[in-house]
């Protein structure tokens, strides 16, 4: 079963994580960016604002983009996935991302990732709804650990909702 860790959105707290790769969202219709891709935007000196200026990445649904991390972050890799528009955004959306996401992943060989939901950069998606997604996603033991990137009030209402389904999930 997935196991699942937090870590505030601030540089510091993310340079303590330990972790190969880090997953970042990108809308097509949000400049400037916004949570994770802001900050990794920052960190590597407007590298992806330039990406999305030049048109080498747009933000669409099924677009991934994988961007060399080191040495400005702790991170070997930076995975971005576009999520399309904000006002098309929803349950399949989020279920499309993750499940590409968790492709990914897969293929990569990843065994513990730090990872920004799709649409919780803005709330735009419950962080409730979110963990209920992921976990019916990602019933597989593929990933040993996500690290998710959560304000404190969304870790608590993930955690508190993780915990709920597991007690209520069949046993095997």
């Amino acid at each position: 079963m997935l196991d699942l860790h937090f870590v505030a959105p601030d540089l510091r707290r993310l340079d303590e994580v330990g972790a190969e790769i880090i997953v970042a969202c990108l809308w097509t219709d949000v400049r400037p960016l916004q949570g994770l891709s802001a900050l990794l935007d920052w960190r590597l000196s407007g590298c992806l604002s330039k990406l999305l200026r030049q048109g080498f990445v747009v933000g669409e649904v099924g677009e991934v983009l994988i961007v060399p991390a080191r040495p400005k972050l702790p991170f070997d890799k930076l995975l971005l996935f576009g999520l399309g528009p904000r006002t098309g955004f929803g349950d399949g959306t989020f279920r499309r991302v993750i499940e590409r996401m968790l492709d990914a992943l897969a293929g990569l060989s990843v065994k513990k990732a730090v990872v920004e939901l799709p649409g919780r950069d803005n709330q735009l998606f419950e962080p409730e709804r979110a963990a209920e997604i992921l976990l019916d996603v990602a019933r597989d033991d593929a990933h040993d650990a996500f690290v998710l990137v959560e304000e404190i009030d969304g870790q608590r209402r993930i955690e508190t909702r993780v915990g709920e389904q597991r007690r209520n999930a069949p046993r095997r």
